[in-house]
């Protein structure tokens, strides 16, 4: 019994395999398929000018923000920008880094 059941079970897994990596290339398709569209047809994103990012907002570029735990501070901290990362700019929130609407 136990030898029929090993190749079924190789069997399963292949079709389930076949069928991840079936699913991955059509959605990968589809994807540039619709980019190529966008890209055709659509308008360059106003808001970051066709760039896909833009400054950071939070810390106007500076890639660090001024901070302190307390409300009245005694002494101020330097910290990396939690928005950018210290990269001084972020992902345009309209076209998502598209360039495109």
């Amino acid at each position: 019994m136990s030898g029929s059941l090993i190749p079924a079970l190789a069997k399963a897994t292949g079709v389930v395999f076949a069928g991840v990596l079936a699913a991955s290339l059509a959605s990968t398709a589809i994807k540039l398929n619709y980019q190529k569209h966008k890209i055709k047809n659509g308008k360059e994103c106003g808001v970051c000018k066709g760039k896909g990012f833009y400054k950071c907002k939070l810390c106007k570029g500076k890639s660090t923000i001024e901070w302190s735990p307390l409300y009245d501070p005694v002494v101020i901290n330097p910290c990396l920008c939690p928005t950018c990362d210290g990269n001084k700019v972020q992902k345009c929130l309209n076209c998502l880094g598209d360039c495109y609407v």
